[in-house]
C-alpha cells in the first residue's frame, strides 16, 4: 500500500516550511549548498526523516542543523497549521552524495580529453 495523500501533504508542507526556515535562520560554511530533498513522515505522525543533500558534502552541516534541531522544530511548530507536528530527525542523502561524485568523476575523464 502507497502512502496516503495525507501523509505526502504533510511530507511537502514541512519539506517547503524547514527549506525556508534553514535558509534564512541557519548559517553554513562558505560555498556548501544545503537542500531539503525529501521528508519522510511515519503514518502516525510522530517523526518526520528529513533527507538533507550537500554540495559539497560535510558532516559539519549536520552538527550545525542537530545542535539547531529544537530551534528549528520550534519555529517549524509555529509555521504548521497541524494539531500533531511531527519531530523531525535529520538524515543524510546518499543519492546526492553519490550524484555529486559521478559529475566529479565526469569533469574529470572530460579534462582528460
Amino acid at each position: 500500500m502507497g502512502v496516503s495523500r495525507r501523509i505526502q501533504r504533510v511530507n511537502q508542507l514541512i519539506m517547503e516550511e524547514l527549506s525556508q526556515i534553514i535558509l534564512k535562520e541557519l548559517d553554513f560554511p562558505q560555498g556548501t549548498l544545503v537542500t531539503v530533498t525529501r521528508v519522510d513522515t511515519s503514518p502516525d505522525l510522530n517523526r518526520a526523516g528529513v533527507y538533507i543533500g550537500t554540495v559539497p558534502s560535510s558532516p559539519q552541516v549536520f552538527r550545525i542543523l542537530n545542535k539547531n534541531i529544537y530551534f528549528l522544530q520550534k519555529l517549524l511548530d509555529k509555521r504548521l497549521k497541524m494539531r500533531k507536528i511531527p519531530r523531525i530527525e535529520f538524515i543524510e542523502e546518499k543519492e546526492t552524495a553519490r550524484a555529486a561524485r559521478i559529475e566529479e568523476l565526469l569533469g574529470k575523464i572530460k579534462n582528460q580529453r
